[in-house]
């Protein structure tokens, strides 16, 4: 059997927790505590994560870029709703930045290989240090070679797992 030195990298906000009750809901930043840990968790993330953080031997962070409010609150939630226990993602491996090019030093020394996120800024600062970036649930997509659009969870398994698989298995392989 081969092995991998895959790394998973994903953000936080609009990838693991969802909007809210639409697209322009606030409440997790703006609301109450009680409101923000009601915001659910993107469709289909709980069963899907697990399924990614296996494949890539539990070599998964999540990276997100917030202040010391938000982050205090996106702790908060993910141990609510027992991200850590469900996913197979240590607490541990969670890392906060200010500004979206502060993700790229982070995957960097992290040595993350496969990254998602809703927003195509950051993804264009992780371009040339992340070889496989993934541009999470967003509508208007630009055809770039560098990038892969996913519509939600399902798809980035159908897309993810087969790369990891055939790194670790060899050609052909599944599992």
């Amino acid at each position: 059997m081969r092995t991998n030195e895959f790394r998973l990298g994903i953000d936080i906000g609009r990838v693991i927790i969802s909007r809210g009750e639409g697209p322009n809901d606030t409440s997790f930043l703006h609301g109450s505590i009680e409101r923000a840990l009601q915001t659910p968790p993107y469709e289909n993330m709980f069963e899907i994560v697990p399924q990614l953080v296996d494949r890539f031997g539990g070599r998964a962070w999540l990276v997100s870029k917030c202040g010391p409010r938000v982050q205090e609150r996106s702790r908060q939630w993910l141990e609510h709703h027992r991200f850590w226990e469900r996913t197979g993602i240590p607490p541990e491996n969670v890392r906060f930045c200010r500004d979206r090019p502060g993700k790229a030093p982070i995957c960097r020394e992290l040595g993350i290989t496969h990254f998602i996120d809703d927003r195509l800024d950051v993804l264009e600062y992780l371009r040339g240090s992340v070889p496989h970036l993934f541009l999470f649930a967003a509508g208007f997509v630009p055809q770039e070679e560098w990038l892969t659009p996913l519509t939600g969870w399902p798809e980035a398994l159908q897309v993810v797992r087969p790369q990891v698989e055939k790194a670790r298995y060899g050609p052909g392989a599944t599992r």
